[in-house]
């Protein structure tokens, strides 16, 4: 996924100023892809320059007013062509499993810590999901809505994943500083 795409969609649902659009994706997209302030109104500028977007007109011209953007027909085109198109998948890059890798050859000081910490953060990552989740899609709803839960159910499922495999990791690491064996 790329950061255009990921504005389109989002002026699509609603069009926007970069300042609405920041603010959106720290409630909805950013869970999933983030951008910072700076990406956001850099990308929007490209997107413009592309045909993909535009300003909104405004009924006053006041320096330092918001610009809303809306999508154009060439930017739904963009985003239907690239919607289609097959996607790769995306190998998994994790400084934690780097580190629990890294902790195999010179040892393991402050693993324990740093498991509890990710742990605490999955945690509360996927309380806030399950809040989203019976707050906002209720009943099946509309097709856009059931898409959107999809999306949302597959961070659930991921921070579901996290949550049980750090349980095991910790769980591993202090059997290891006990001087258990593996299977013991």
């Amino acid at each position: 996924m790329s950061l255009p795409h990921a504005i389109l969609i989002a002026l699509l649902e609603k069009p926007s100023s970069g300042l609405e659009l920041t603010r959106r994706f720290d409630r909805s997209i950013g869970y999933f892809w983030s951008a910072t302030h700076q990406q956001i109104y850099r990308e929007l500028g490209k997107l413009e320059q592309a045909g993909f977007i535009r300003a909104l007109p405004s009924e006053r011209t006041a320096r330092g007013q918001k610009k809303e953007f809306e999508v154009l027909p060439a930017g739904r085109a963009e985003l239907t062509d690239w919607a289609s198109r097959e996607q790769e998948s995306k190998p998994i890059r994790d400084a934690l499993l780097l580190r629990l890798r890294a902790a195999a050859v010179v040892g393991r000081a402050g693993l324990d810590e740093e498991l509890r910490r990710h742990l605490t953060l999955h945690r509360r990552q996927l309380a806030e999901y399950e809040e989203i989740e019976s707050r906002d899609f209720g009943a099946a709803g509309d097709p856009e809505d059931r898409l959107r839960r999809l999306v949302l159910r597959a961070g659930i499922g991921l921070e579901t994943f996290w949550v049980a495999w750090l349980d095991e990791a910790l769980a591993e690491v202090e059997d290891m500083a006990a001087g258990g064996r593996p299977g013991e």
